[in-house]
């Protein structure tokens, strides 16, 4: 026979695991009445294809897993800014609960952005589009990474120089911004841009191949080789390699022939950023607003991500924390 302090204690055991269910069934609630009655789905579009954003991807499968939600991730194979519009477009009609964008053309398509801004939540990660009404800018300190840059390039030319800038397009905040940063440190060093600006190839990677031999024999002496998007590394690699040219390589980013170039010495060094966490901390910061949270954002808001700088001593040790994080990020 059950005594009854016994069956007061089962019965209070019950009643709170009732409570406990039913709360949970109510947080459970309020995520679906956030997200219009259905699971959280948002967007993440990059600027164009690329091994930059391979590993921004990783980032967005790891949040997916551990917030719960669904990611569209949309790469615009042309990199253009009509592409981009057009995927934008999809995602309000679709009604997805947040965007997180690296704009092409932060200046023409701040109608666009502020159109999807007055559907969902939106960020801009990679590149910034402050004239916007995005909430926050996810991703690198442009211009002190290109301070980062332009101080591996005096270490190559202690003595003043020549060097030529590689880039997709210079109307793109982080283009512009890193070479900014650049000549910031260069102004007094007696380095000069050959053309006195960057070439620029529009993302198409045989024009950039092009430029690159283009300044090499137009300027047979430059004393640096400077690219500032992650495939600008590889185009340049490609071209010395083919020629047999003995110019010492700044870049950005870790493309795996950036890291083999680096191995081989013809990369100097590269300013390589963390996009595994734009991925990820983008989609946690979407997921956070859509379920009515309250975010911790600076008031500027900037929500800076270090970068580091990759050299032959410790590019085995970068690959190997590469690996680890691409590994989180499977599916």
């Amino acid at each position: 026979m059950m005594r009854a302090g016994s069956l007061t204690r089962i019965v209070g055991v019950l009643v709170s695991a009732a409570s406990l269910m039913a709360l949970g069934a109510c947080q459970k609630g309020d995520d679906r009445a956030a997200a219009g009655g259905k699971k959280i789905e948002l967007g993440f579009i990059t600027n164009g294809p690329g091994d930059f954003w391979v590993i921004a991807k990783a980032g967005v499968i790891k949040a997916e897993r551990e917030l719960g939600v669904t990611v569209g991730f949309e790469v615009p194979g042309h990199a253009t800014t009509a592409q981009q519009k057009q995927i934008i477009e999809v995602k309000i009609a679709k009604g997805v609960q947040g965007m997180a964008i690296s704009p092409l053309d932060p200046e023409s398509q701040v109608t666009i952005l502020n159109e999807a801004a007055s559907h969902m939540p939106v960020v801009t990660q990679d590149s910034d589009a402050p004239k916007s009404n995005r909430i926050a800018y996810v991703g690198t300190d442009n211009v002190e990474a290109g301070r980062k840059a332009g101080r591996l390039i005096k270490e190559v030319l202690p003595n003043g120089g020549k060097i030529a800038v590689f880039v997709g397009k210079m109307d793109v905040a982080n283009a512009y911004e890193r070479y900014r940063g650049i000549t910031e440190i260069i102004k007094d060093a007696n380095i000069t841009v050959v053309t006195g600006k960057p070439y620029t190839d529009e993302t198409l990677r045989p024009k950039a191949q092009e430029n690159v031999r283009a300044a090499l024999g137009k300027y047979p002496d430059i004393g640096c080789l400077v690219g500032l998007w992650s495939y600008s590394g590889p185009a340049i690699v490609k071209v010395v390699r083919e020629k047999g040219a003995k110019v010492p390589i700044v870049c950005f980013d870790e493309e795996a022939a950036t890291l083999r170039g680096i191995r081989e010495g013809l990369i100097r060094a590269t300013v390589v950023q963390q996009p595994f966490e734009f991925g990820y901390r983008s989609v946690k910061l979407l997921t956070q607003l859509a379920r009515g949270e309250k975010p911790e954002i600076p008031k500027d808001g900037l929500m800076y991500v270090p970068t580091m700088i990759i050299r032959k001593d410790n590019v085995d040790a970068f690959e190997k924390k590469l690996e680890a994080l691409m590994a989180q990020g499977k599916g």
